[in-house]
């Protein structure tokens, strides 16, 4: 399984490194990153990635597009080319996964139109202006509907990769990989203790 990673300058870091953590246990697990224009990519928090140019990334039937929040979301909301690759490049993936207000990305490609998602609840309020058209939840760790998952902010992310993994390799090796890396995971997608915030 092939995990494209889209960057922008101010991701959050936890958004990539967490759900990575958790992928990279997947056998035969590919991991891949982009950036626009590509290069180093750097956020906050002083961490540095290597990416290859969005229009280098083939998208095969199999591949899962993964877009993580930040900062850098309020920049690249407004960025129409940015969204316009991200709109191709989402509709071609068999899954789409973002973590915080990386869903403000997707729904501003209007791909979220009609369905289900999250993010981020100090920043609920502004992700809602990204699309009045999505059926936003707030009170939901990940919500899952069709091939798009969103999740909550930063470590929620973990919750929704784990998710995944059930979802795609079944509950047990979600479990075997929580384990190996000694987490707590939250295994029910609507109980989130953060969503009053």
């Amino acid at each position: 399984m092939i995990f494209n990673v889209i960057l922008f300058p101010d991701f959050e870091t936890l958004d990539i490194f967490g759900p990575v953590e958790i992928f990279g246990k997947i056998g035969d697990c590919t991991l891949r990153y982009f950036s626009e224009k590509g290069g180093i990519i750097k956020n906050t928090d002083n961490v540095e990635i290597i990416t290859d140019p969005l229009d280098s990334l083939i998208i095969d039937k199999n591949d899962v597009l993964f877009i993580p929040g930040g900062l850098g979301t309020r920049t690249e909301i407004n960025n129409k080319i940015f969204i316009e690759k991200i709109k191709l490049l989402a509709s071609k993936s068999e899954y789409v996964l973002t973590v915080c207000t990386g869903s403000a990305l997707i729904a501003k490609t209007g791909l979220l139109d009609s369905r289900k998602a999250t993010s981020n609840k100090r920043s609920f309020d502004w992700v809602k202006e990204s699309s009045a058209n999505v059926l936003w939840i707030r009170e939901a760790r990940w919500v899952k509907d069709g091939k798009y998952y969103t999740s909550s902010g930063i470590s929620a992310g973990m919750d929704m990769a784990l998710g995944f993994i059930r979802d795609i390799f079944g509950l047990e090796e979600a479990r075997r990989i929580a384990f190996r890396i000694e987490y707590n995971w939250q295994e029910n997608e609507s109980i989130d203790n953060f969503y009053k915030q």
